[in-house]
């Protein structure tokens, strides 16, 4: 199997001073798609509930700056826990606490700006927004030893990246609700699905070091259990839909993402990690489309 590197030192991060591009590889800001995918959740719930365009649009500009600097934030704590493990897997060896270009005394100080950032955000919503991000550093803290003691630490990272769909709508309308409920299930079917593709690319290196997935548990099943994921998702999205009492567009704009995510399952080779890869990506085009079956609900 061909190795695939996951560090993107080119592009704008090239452009960086020299002392600033470790940290930028470090929170992982050469691949916008895991903030993109943290945040959209979040638009979900936005366009749903908002109760006017000019709020939407608001914390639609929080979340975004806010998923960044969170995702960073993870991509930090998953890189200390995981930096020796990283150096064994060809794809994860280049990153900088893996290769020692940022040291763990370098990394902590970066991460409690990150928080501190993510802090000042965090605050600018209501209080039972910030409560519940709070309690979402509790999944945050346990991804990273998940894969170490369980077949599925995507459902970990799941419950982690799906959590911008309740804290958006409660950060849009004051109090959770049931089709907040539902819109987290099918971010947690989605990103359980997606993340399993994604972890095909590191199979055989995490057989050998001893790293669990779902992609190792599930193997040549993986279509089948990606495609019922999916299923899932588009299940419980309808739900959040019916129960938000959508308008008549909201039905035929959700089958466009319907029609990516099948492409994703017909497409899915788990022998191939580019194409692997090019799957999981793909994901954000999903987000942004079921956004808009959800924008759509709304006329």
């Amino acid at each position: 199997m061909i190795a695939h590197t996951d560090i993107r030192a080119g592009g704008w991060v090239a452009a960086l001073p020299e002392g600033w591009r470790p940290y930028a590889l470090l929170m992982r800001a050469d691949r916008p798609i895991g903030s993109w995918l943290l945040f959209l959740p979040a638009p979900w719930a936005f366009a749903l509930a908002a109760p006017d365009a000019g709020t939407g649009l608001w914390l639609t500009l929080l979340f975004g700056v806010g998923s960044v600097v969170m995702r960073g934030a993870g991509c930090v704590v998953n890189d200390l826990w995981d930096r020796d493990l990283d150096r064994q897997v060809a794809r994860t060896a280049g990153r900088p606490l893996a290769s020692g270009a940022v040291s763990v005394t370098q990394a902590l100080v970066f991460l409690a700006v990150l928080a501190a950032i993510g802090l000042g955000i965090l605050l600018l919503l209501p209080v039972a927004a910030v409560v519940l991000g709070a309690v979402s550093l509790v999944p945050i803290a346990l991804y990273p030893l998940a894969k170490r003691f369980t077949d599925w630490p995507q459902a970990v990272l799941g419950v982690v990246f799906s959590w911008a769909a309740p804290m958006g709508w409660i950060a849009a309308t004051g109090a959770l609700a049931p089709p907040a409920l539902a819109l987290w299930l099918a971010g947690f079917c989605w990103i359980l699905g997606y993340d399993t593709i994604y972890a095909h690319q590191d199979r055989e290196d995490d057989a050998k070091v001893g790293v669990r997935s779902s992609a190792l548990a599930l193997g040549e099943r993986t279509r089948v259990f990606v495609a019922a994921c999916y299923a899932a998702m588009l299940g419980c999205l309808g739900l959040a839909g019916w129960m938000a009492g959508v308008g008549p567009w909201f039905w035929p704009v959700l089958l466009l993402p319907a029609a990516l995510l099948a492409r994703q399952v017909v497409k899915l080779d788990i022998a191939d990690p580019a194409l692997c890869l090019r799957l999981f990506k793909a994901n954000r085009d999903v987000g942004i489309a079921v956004a808009l079956a959800c924008l759509a609900g709304r006329l």
